[in-house]
């Protein structure tokens, strides 16, 4: 995402021209007497919309029903938790 620093005045004398840029995915940086004072940001797209995007685009294949929660892929059958590893790890580094 680009900025752009632009004065009031400018802004005002120009506005149709800095929303297009804002639409295009500019943020517009508003000054006065050099300061900033505000931004023009452009709107996120919903996820929805972002999900649709990368559907068009072929990237994801999408029907745009709702997601069902899957379950996990890997299970830990073993009765050592990763969590007793990563303690066990520490400990030994801690040593050295």
């Amino acid at each position: 995402m680009t900025h752009m620093r632009v004065g009031t005045r400018e802004l005002k004398s120009k506005l149709s021209e800095y929303l297009r840029r804002v639409k295009a995915g500019e943020t517009i940086i508003v000054t006065e007497r050099g300061k900033t004072i505000g931004q023009i940001v452009p709107v996120k797209p919903t996820l929805q919309e972002r999900l649709m995007a990368l559907a068009d685009s072929g990237i994801a294949d999408w029907d745009g029903r709702k997601f069902l929660a899957g379950r996990p892929v890997v299970r830990n059958r073993s009765p050592i938790q990763v969590s007793d590893l990563v303690i066990e790890d520490r400990d030994a580094n801690h040593l050295h």
